[in-house]
């Protein structure tokens, strides 16, 4: 038989009704057995897969959340999706995983096909401060939840880390560990996170009493290592050159390392170096990296309970949530001097 088997086609085969056959397949309970192993017989015969698209459309409702993030080759955003994976495998649900790598373009196509598949929600990082990203969501009227982002006015539930703390936290440790004149890699980056951490890092220095011209800003193209590699042999010419270094994250702060061993220097006696997320590679590098932890599988966590929340049978009760975590910041080897 050519092309896909269908339930008619199965019926057919087996000498049964499409309801028995729809019996079979949902409620097996409510069939003689001799039936079951008929058309059971002719499912295995035509090859045939039931529509779970078909059946969740009937049925009101998707047993799947799309998640939309800014780049899988970062592993912040790997532990925001085993969060919201964790959420929704408790509540019987699977989580459509896709990456934009921070492509507008990218993050249409991906926001377009969550739509056509009538997901239960969607989880998104979006690649810029506006809300043009979720208008595709809204005129489908496909719930979602923004991770590691808020949109001022966006109507929606919201989970983010307060970057303006982070990056903060990251130069004033930097600060008390007597350095003047800190570099920061992620300067000009459209990213509203990177900007915010930049941001941070400024208001730190003018509290302890240091202008603009204490920040020095390494700009980046990307946030990956070949980046931060690139970044840090363009911080190694400058003059003065940075005793410090801020990286907007971890995996440019890797980099930057990479390039200041492969120069020659120590670190942290001639370059200190702080990075953001605490990924899993952080502590494990060849000098252990400081960083800013954000609770990435809790922030994942957090945005799945919402959306099942907001779609779920309580929906009428439900109220848009902003949650803000703080961050921390864990201190290793690449920020102490002497140690």
């Amino acid at each position: 038989m050519g092309g896909t088997a269908g339930i008619k086609d199965v019926a057919r085969l087996a000498g049964v009704s499409v309801g028995t056959v729809s019996n079979v397949i949902n409620r097996p309970d409510m069939v003689g057995e001799d039936t079951r192993r008929r058309v059971q017989g002719a499912i295995d015969q035509l090859g045939y897969v039931r529509s779970e698209s078909a059946r969740q459309l009937r049925a009101g409702h998707s047993r799947i959340m799309g998640l939309l993030v800014l780049d899988l080759g970062n592993p912040f955003f790997v532990s925001v999706a085993r969060g919201a994976e964790q959420a929704a495998r408790a509540a019987g649900l699977g989580v459509m995983v896709c990456n934009s790598a921070q492509s507008p373009a990218d993050e249409a196509d991906y926001l377009s096909l969550f739509a056509e598949q009538r997901v239960r929600g969607v989880l998104l990082t979006p690649t810029d401060a506006t809300a043009a990203a979720t208008a595709v969501l809204r005129r489908n009227n496909v719930p979602f939840v923004l991770v590691d982002r808020v949109l001022p006015g966006t109507e929606a539930c919201s989970v983010a880390v307060d970057d303006v703390a982070g990056g903060a936290m990251a130069v004033r440790h930097l600060l008390e560990g007597g350095h003047r004149l800190i570099a920061y890699v992620g300067g000009g980056h459209p990213l509203q996170q990177v900007r915010d951490r930049r941001e941070g890092a400024l208001g730190a220095a003018a509290l302890a009493g240091h202008g603009r011209e204490s920040l020095v800003d390494v700009r980046v193209d990307r946030l990956d290592v070949e980046a931060g590699r690139d970044a840090g042999a363009r911080l190694l010419g400058l003059t003065p050159r940075p005793t410090a270094v801020f990286c907007a994250n971890d995996l440019l702060a890797l980099g930057v390392l990479q390039t200041a061993y492969a120069a020659g220097l120590r670190v942290p006696e001639d370059l200190a170096i702080v990075g953001y997320d605490d990924i899993e590679f952080a502590a494990a590098a060849a000098v252990p990296l400081t960083s800013v932890r954000q609770p990435a599988e809790t922030m994942g966590r957090t945005a799945a309970e919402l959306l099942l929340e907001e779609t779920g049978d309580g929906a009428s009760e439900h109220r848009h949530q902003q949650v803000l975590f703080q961050p921390e910041i864990v201190v290793r080897r690449s920020s102490l001097r002497g140690a």
